[in-house]
């Protein structure tokens, strides 16, 4: 008999995974796979971030910390938000978590009761519905034009807050499209949700490749900041994140992070003061690099019958509409995965809003993303 709950039997599968894990048993079979299916940066962490951590370990630093995280590393992230941003934050703002996810989770538990409404765009992060869900709350979603760059706009949010909303959901620069959300859009978007607090997931902040980035937190005070050192530190086996809140929600949230978490991992916390306290050049090489394989990566893919509604200049996506090959995005990625040998992201695993599309990652080599599109031009061509 299946004692699993109803809520553990509703949860989707997350098809980017589930395309990474077929991709690697194809590998074990002796199959030769480019992977552009997810996000990991194919860049190794810099020597001195993992020298903190050995240190650390070396000094005896392996047990639990302060429940919100070391205050060095909380004062690091408090300064380098008001460095960027000209902000006031304090360390007490800041609770260190185990990756951003565990930051979101904590979020709606605190912040949602049964039938509250999280707004948010579609496309979205494939997790986001899913942790409301799971929270018996509800995704109010808000259908974005691929022209636009797939962004909000306060307009469009406005016609969806009701008395019953308790969130309004951001992510610039995006995960799946790669948009970076202009200022004036979220200083709209702030206005507009007023006393409803925003929650901006800001994990790709600092990979933008035109203009300048921005936080949520430079036009309101009433706003979540998720962020961590995955992408922009290439850390993502480090599983290191922060939540910046208002003071008020600190305490109650502490009280979460205590019981369901206790601490992050000690000595990766060290690792994370070294990322941002240390040097910061190999951050900008790698910022420029991915910059060469989004240029090379656009134009291959316009070259090849894909469409590009709008130049993402964030993060390192492209969300390219496959409607020309195809209206299945998820057994169109499987047959590229299968046949071609070339691991994509099926849109429809972002939302309805991406169906007809696939993401590509170009958090790989430039080498390697040109084999990829070889591969998929010779495919569809046949």
């Amino acid at each position: 008999m299946n004692m699993f709950s109803k809520k553990a039997a509703r949860i989707p599968p997350f098809y980017v995974m589930e395309v990474l894990e077929r991709a690697e048993e194809l590998e074990r079979t002796g199959r030769d796979i480019v992977h552009l299916e997810v996000g990991i940066p194919d860049f190794p962490t810099a020597p001195h971030i993992s020298e903190a951590a050995y240190e650390a370990i070396k000094a005896g630093e392996t047990r639990y910390t302060h429940s919100m995280g070391l205050l060095q590393l909380r004062e690091s992230v408090a300064g380098y938000y008001n460095r960027k941003f000209n902000l006031d934050l304090g360390a007490g703002q800041v609770i260190i978590t185990s990756g951003t996810s565990p930051a979101l989770l904590m979020l709606f538990m605190g912040l949602l009761d049964k039938g509250d409404e999280v707004v948010m765009s579609n496309p979205y992060y494939s997790a986001y519905p899913n942790f409301v869900e799971y929270m018996d709350g509800r995704p109010v979603f808000v259908y974005t034009g691929e022209d636009e760059g797939f962004s909000l706009t306060p307009d469009t949010v406005a016609r969806k807050i009701t008395p019953g909303t308790s969130a309004l959901l951001i992510n610039s620069p995006a995960n799946p499209t790669g948009h970076v959300m202009y200022p004036e859009t979220m200083e709209g978007l702030a206005e507009v949700a007023g006393d409803i607090p925003v929650i901006s997931d800001e994990i790709y902040q600092g990979l933008v490749y035109k203009g300048k980035d921005h936080s949520i937190l430079e036009y309101t005070d009433n706003a979540f900041v998720l962020n961590g050192f995955s992408k922009l530190f290439a850390m993502t086996g480090w599983r290191l994140g922060y939540l910046i809140a208002p003071p008020e929600y600190i305490r109650p949230l502490q009280k979460i992070h205590q019981n369901f978490f206790i601490c992050a991992n000690s000595f990766v916390q060290h690792a994370g003061i070294a990322a941002l306290e240390g040097p910061q050049d190999y951050v900008q090489e790698m910022v420029a690099t991915y910059d060469k394989r989004r240029k090379y990566i656009l134009q291959r893919l316009k070259d090849i019958g894909f469409g590009i509604g709008s130049e993402p200049t964030g993060a390192f996506y492209v969300l390219a509409n496959a409607k020309e090959f195809s209206e299945d995005s998820l057994e169109l990625s499987r047959r590229i995965l299968e046949e071609a040998g070339v691991a994509v992201a099926p849109g429809i695993d972002f939302g309805e809003g991406a169906e007809g599309h696939l993401r590509f990652s170009y958090a790989n080599s430039l080498e390697n993303i040109r084999e990829g599109l070889d591969r998929i031009e010779e495919y569809l061509d046949t």
